[in-house]
């Protein structure tokens, strides 16, 4: 299958590029130079470089993991916010239509309120956000351009390795409390962490198997972001005292979040052999993988 992969320089991104083996993989980036795969420089703010990029490779299927994750970045610059999530989504669902391409578009839990949590895929979606916002019209934009597509919601993705320039929230804390230095998680605020590698297991089986709607591809334990942190602490052997237990309202945050954007996975539980991970089975998981790291890089 020619695949190609938006955002293969980032966190799910780069986990994609490990589990498309024996696919012919072009990977769409903007600064970061993916693994694998072959590089296809992009910049998601110009459409007809988008265009021109997917006409030239004429793929079978796209995954489009690429996109403005900063939240309150996308608060205060919402012109880049819509530009980015919205009309490059949007470019790249009509180019699908017209190459007959199948799409996986990969959105977010923050399309919900989190007035009530663990949402299904049939739950009305209300965000009170602008990236949540983008992520819906983005949503509503490949539904109403494409037949075959899979909209894939997640939720809190983290893995072994920075990408994209950036440390996701477990390796934050990680090496936060590794060198003794205090970190403020929310106890208020719940989630459902997954880990990137069995996100992208999960996609790809989807993709695989073209698999068509909508589908909650996220970790199978909801608990709240100081929760997560303390399961951190549990699998390294490192002390919890070091997280500082606070509530949402006392953080400094520009934009709302939802207090309780835990997603239900039974629909991805049920259909697929890739299936959700529980928090403790993802916590071994990614000490693995992290310990693979550091003996690949030859450190002892």
């Amino acid at each position: 299958m020619k695949l190609v992969i938006t955002g293969a320089g980032g966190l799910l991104g780069s986990a994609l590029l490990t589990k498309a083996k024996g696919h012919e993989v072009f990977s769409f980036y903007n600064q970061h130079l993916p693994a694998s795969g072959v590089p296809v420089r992009t910049d998601l703010q110009n459409r007809d470089q988008i265009a021109r990029s997917l006409r030239e490779v004429r793929p079978d299927a796209i995954v489009h993991a690429a996109a403005l994750t900063d939240v309150d970045r996308c608060e205060r610059d919402r012109n880049l916010a819509d530009s980015i999530n919205f009309e490059a989504t949007r470019a790249i669902a009509k180019c699908a239509s017209d190459l007959g391409a199948f799409l996986i578009y990969v959105s977010t839990d923050y399309v919900f309120d989190g007035k009530r949590g663990m949402y299904g895929e049939d739950d009305e979606p209300r965000p009170i956000n602008f990236y949540g916002t983008t992520k819906l019209r983005g949503e509503r934009a490949v539904k109403e351009l494409l037949s075959e597509y899979l909209v894939a919601r997640t939720s809190v993705i983290y893995g072994s390795t920075p990408s994209s320039g950036k440390v996701n929230f477990a390796l934050w804390v990680l090496n936060a409390l590794k060198e003794d230095k205090p970190v403020s998680v929310t106890v208020d605020q719940f989630v459902s962490p997954t880990l990137n590698t069995n996100l992208a297991g999960m996609i790809m089986e989807c993709l695989e198997r073209r698999l068509t709607g909508t589908i909650h591809l996220a970790g199978a334990t909801r608990l709240s972001r100081f929760d997560f942190a303390a399961e951190l602490c549990r699998e390294w052997s490192l002390s919890p005292s070091l997280i500082n237990p606070v509530e949402m309202s006392k953080m400094n945050w520009y934009a709302p979040r939802p207090r309780d954007s835990s997603l239900d996975v039974t629909k991805a539980a049920s259909i697929l052999k890739s299936v959700p991970t529980t928090i403790s089975q993802s916590m071994r998981t990614l000490k693995e993988e992290l310990d693979i790291g550091i003996r690949d890089k030859g450190v002892r």
